[in-house]
């Protein structure tokens, strides 16, 4: 569920002739995931230092779609497919182009800390219910009510027929919950997904749905307006390229988080994988 620094050497760089003008101005659309903030910072750095005036646009999740539809926004770096984020795409299919995908097998969970060893499935948690007391009523701390993961929540609670309600706030807001309930070893459902640096940083464990309220697991790609990559055929090839392990990724977050900035913690993580990021733009 944030600003900017460059980055960049041309060595390691074979193959990619990249000559963008002064004046090429491009905009990332970023909304307040902590991997969507992580790797909208470390393209900006990236872009950057090839020459590229780099704008972040924070917004909602579901602006993102129509700012791109409309040519408001030149890149968004995650859109969930074939499942998450299907209903927001399709209202703009034919304005949009997605492009290939940077990390495999994302996934949207429902979570508890692995000290609660006897909760190991939703269907777990209907009898286990007043142990997750949160101001008097039974709680699964949410995000964001307009994000996906919200709506397979409410239908995890009514497959599962769960006395829960789902409280939604923000990403910030459920992670600094998760963590007070952690250090006391307490009770606590939260909504989360894989990638994300909270399961590099607490012992944590998606419980069992076998009832595939959570969909079957998800590729997370970019997407830009229809006809960027003739456009801007360089900074596809950079981008299509590119690719991520879970432990890069949730590495980039944490060291972010760790750091308690985006720009300098993203700078950070790609100053100490210089070989990896060579290796990127060196396949293209």
């Amino acid at each position: 569920m944030k600003p900017l620094t460059p980055l960049f050497i041309a060595c390691g760089l074979a193959g990619l002739s990249i000559t963008a003008s002064a004046n090429d101005t491009l905009t990332i659309g970023t909304n307040n995931w902590a991997e969507n903030i992580a790797v909208s910072h470390m393209w900006q750095q990236l872009l950057e230092e090839q020459g590229y005036d780099v704008e972040l646009t924070t917004t909602g999740k579901s602006v993102l779609f129509s700012g791109l539809a409309n040519g408001d926004l030149d890149i968004s770096l995650e859109v969930w497919l074939p499942h998450g984020d299907a209903q927001y795409i399709e209202p703009y299919k034919d304005r949009i182009d997605v492009h290939d995908a940077w990390f495999d097998g994302a996934q949207d969970e429902l979570v508890v800390p692995a000290y609660m060893e006897d909760i190991n499935s939703i269907s777990d948690l209907k009898d286990n219910a007043e142990r997750f007391d949160y101001q008097g009523e039974p709680t699964i701390l949410g995000i964001e009510s307009g994000s996906a993961i919200s709506g397979e929540t409410e239908n995890a609670i009514k497959s599962y027929n769960l006395p829960f309600r789902q409280l939604n706030s923000s990403g910030p807001a459920m992670l600094a919950a998760l963590e007070e309930a952690y250090a006391n070893e307490a009770p606590i459902a939260v909504t989360l997904w894989q990638p994300h640096w909270a399961y590099a940083q607490y012992d944590l464990k998606a419980l069992e749905d076998p009832k595939k309220s959570y969909g079957g697991g998800d590729d997370i790609m970019w997407m830009s307006p229809k006809g960027f990559g003739e456009e801007h055929p360089e900074v596809t090839q950079m981008l299509d390229t590119w690719h991520m392990s879970h432990d890069q990724l949730a590495d980039l977050m944490l060291t972010i988080e760790n750091v308690g900035d985006p720009t300098q913690g993203a700078k950070q993580w790609i100053e100490e994988h210089r070989d990896l990021i060579d290796g990127w733009l060196a396949e293209g």
